[in-house]
């Protein structure tokens, strides 16, 4: 059961990262043809300017995002018990030791992040700390552990570089189209019914659908990935139940003060509290998620 639903994750990660590159090259196709005569200019932007991007983040993205979530390094006299913790996880997990850190917030929550498991930092909240014994902090750790031992840190940076993207491209046709005027071919095109439909049509999908498109799959992404390490923290833990617990207190708790909203689908609960199961949820329903975990 538990490797079935493993092999099933992974195979839905790839057609949503294939999804992806779907919506960029589309969106790239959209913004050439309003400035251009041809698509594949703005194509070749997305696609270059997503390299570019994804270069420079990925040289290290875990200092970028600890500090955007204000998390602070700690070292193994600081905190011996939640070091030795992720020591045990990272060992059972045959991954290196992540670098550790904690944000002072008092709700509790956890991410990992980094460029792959040799460059890779887990975060814990103060809040996760306090409330959490040891077998609930194993779970969640074990969560953790997942994530990097997975190279879902990986995927969910080039996710974030490639919504980032979009959202650029989308940004700069929107300001061309409300604040530029027209292009050099609006003349020609506004006498052809057929181009008026194709630049209608790149509008609405490079200011609406793309971006829109490119945030569902990334929450799609999220909460796919939230369910594969879910079940790979109870290989490693032997043990649901502590899982199943810290999920419980965490979702009863309240938002969290410090998170950055554009790194929320990282940690192991939406840090804001949104609740009601729209397309929207960063996060599956804890209750389908433990649903999950009682299965095992």
């Amino acid at each position: 059961m538990l490797y079935q639903q493993i092999a099933h994750n992974k195979r839905k990660t790839v057609v949503v990262m294939a999804a992806f590159v779907v919506i960029l090259t589309l969106v790239g196709a959209g913004f050439g043809y309003l400035f251009s005569d041809t698509p594949w200019m703005g194509i070749s932007i997305a696609l270059i300017g997503s390299l570019i991007y994804l270069f420079l983040v990925m040289r290290n993205p875990a200092n970028m995002i600890m500090s955007l979530n204000q998390a602070q390094e700690i070292h193994e006299k600081d905190n011996p018990e939640l070091w030795h913790i992720i020591e045990d996880m990272a060992m059972v997990g045959r991954v290196p030791m992540p670098r550790v850190y904690i944000i002072n917030d008092p709700s509790p929550n956890a991410f990992a992040t980094g460029r792959d498991p040799e460059h890779s930092a887990v975060a814990v909240t103060q809040g996760l700390l306090d409330m959490m014994n040891r077998e609930e902090l194993e779970g969640v750790l074990g969560h953790e552990i997942s994530h990097i031992r997975n190279y879902d840190i990986r995927l969910s940076t080039i996710a974030v570089v490639l919504v980032g993207v979009i959202s650029f491209l989308s940004g700069i046709a929107s300001r061309f189209i409300w604040f530029g005027g027209r292009s050099s071919r609006d003349d020609d095109r506004n006498s052809n019914t057929i181009e008026m439909i194709f630049k209608i049509v790149a509008i609405v999908f490079v200011l609406i659908l793309g971006p829109l498109s490119a945030s569902l799959a990334q929450l799609a992404l999220s909460r796919n990935r939230e369910y594969l390490a879910d079940a790979s923290s109870v290989e490693l833990t032997r043990n649901p139940q502590g899982l199943i617990t810290a999920l419980q207190k965490i979702e009863g708790s309240i938002p969290m003060k410090k998170a950055d909203r554009s790194s929320s689908g990282m940690y192991i609960e939406n840090p804001f509290k949104h609740r009601g199961g729209s397309l929207f949820d960063t996060h599956p329903p804890t209750e389908d998620r433990i649903a999950r975990l009682e299965k095992m």
